[in-house]
């Protein structure tokens, strides 16, 4: 794990970090590296999202301070800080599904909206040092379709209700930033955006591979919606390089905080490989058995998105920031943290989810990335 420590030229040491939404799929992860980091972490969510959960699978509650609560409940928000006040946040707390916005779009709203305005409304006045780093998603962006990928300075948008929560929030904390948080000195504050993340640990619902390995541990074959549909596909460890990054040159003060900081964090335009193309490959890795392992329907819930990608050139220039695997690497450490976990040995998995935080981050130290 040495070489784990020495990332991010150890900012994060020592460090209080809360993560909001902590023990969902993006928030587990982030957990896992932080505490590899040496950091303090301390977590507010108001459940654990799914069965299976990593975050129960590698006992994160064991190795962390968790507090439970609602985001959209500013009292109860309002007490974690206070008693946390930490060095960093991280904001992960979010309804992330769009299958559920259409179920519960007030919820969905409430969650999205008024959570991250909860929070906002409670650093703009802060009066101790803290970076901040408020992660929202590529679905902020209003989807035309546009065949390059969205750039920061694009408009905010959404068709369907999680997508407009997100815009909606988005506009929001610039309007925060612009009003309040760049007049406060104690806080460093950063926008994140990612998408289309896989990798081992995730089981939200209607997300495909999620959808592939569900069936697959039954015997059964996956049903593929939009085979055709592309999507630049990154590993869970990718964002979360990159929200590491942002917070570390926030804090150290290495880019103009006087700015409104807002980034895309996504693959190369090079990655964006079908639905199909992606469970063809997920199941030469997860499966040992020849057998189809999917099927193409035409029952369709709820509209999706056939092209969306973002444009990361803005973090390359300003925050030396660029991806690490490649499509193939993303594959493997997916279907590998997957085929173990339904070998059913939880110590090979939770060694295996170390591994995979050592491997990422010797590819990137051999790739030249910034932050090692």
């Amino acid at each position: 794990m040495e070489s784990l420590v020495k990332d991010f030229s150890s900012v994060y040491r020592e460090k209080r970090i809360l993560l909001t939404g902590n023990t969902g799929f993006k928030g587990t992860w982030m957990t896992s590296w932080l505490r590899h980091l040496g950091a303090k972490v301390y977590g507010f969510s108001n459940e654990v999202p799914t069965d299976p959960s990593m975050y129960k699978l590698l006992k994160m509650e064991e190795g962390i301070t968790q507090y439970w609560g609602d985001i959209s409940d500013h009292d109860s928000l309002n007490n974690v800080i206070s008693s946390v006040r930490p060095d960093f946040i991280f904001h992960f707390a979010a309804q992330a599904l769009v299958g559920t916005s259409y179920e519960e779009p007030l919820q969905t709203i409430s969650t999205n909206v008024m959570g991250g305005v909860n929070l906002l409304d409670l650093i703009k006045d802060y009066d101790e040092n803290i970076t901040v780093i408020f992660i929202t998603s590529d679905k902020a962006y209003e989807n035309v379709e546009q065949i390059w990928g969205y750039r920061e300075c694009d408009r905010m948008g959404g068709k369907d209700i999680y997508s407009s929560s997100k815009g909606a929030i988005d506009i929001l904390a610039k309007s925060f930033f612009t009003s309040f948080i760049k007049d406060n000195p104690n806080v460093k504050f950063g926008l994140a955006r990612a998408g289309n993340v896989i990798g081992g640990g995730d089981w939200a619902r209607d997300r495909i591979v999620v959808d592939a390995i569900n069936a697959w541990s039954e015997g059964l074959n996956v049903k593929i919606r939009c085979p055709k549909a592309t999507r630049p596909w990154q590993h869970v460890l990718e964002p979360l390089s990159g929200y590491l990054r942002l917070g570390q040159v926030l804090h150290e003060e290495k880019i103009n905080i006087d700015d409104f900081c807002d980034f895309n964090f996504g693959p190369s335009v090079a990655v964006n490989q079908s639905v199909l193309e992606l469970i063809t490959d997920l199941s030469s890795v997860v499966l040992d058995s020849k057998i189809n392992p999917f099927e193409i329907t035409d029952d369709i819930p709820f509209n999706e998105s056939q092209l969306l990608k973002l444009n990361c050139e803005k973090a390359l220039l300003e925050l030396c920031w660029e991806s690490t695997l490649n499509y193939n690497e993303t594959v493997e450490f997916t279907g590998l943290w997957y085929r173990t976990f339904l070998s059913g040995d939880l110590e090979k998995l939770v060694e295996l989810t170390e591994r995979q935080l050592v491997t990422y981050t010797e590819i990137a130290k051999k790739k030249g990335a910034s932050w090692i």
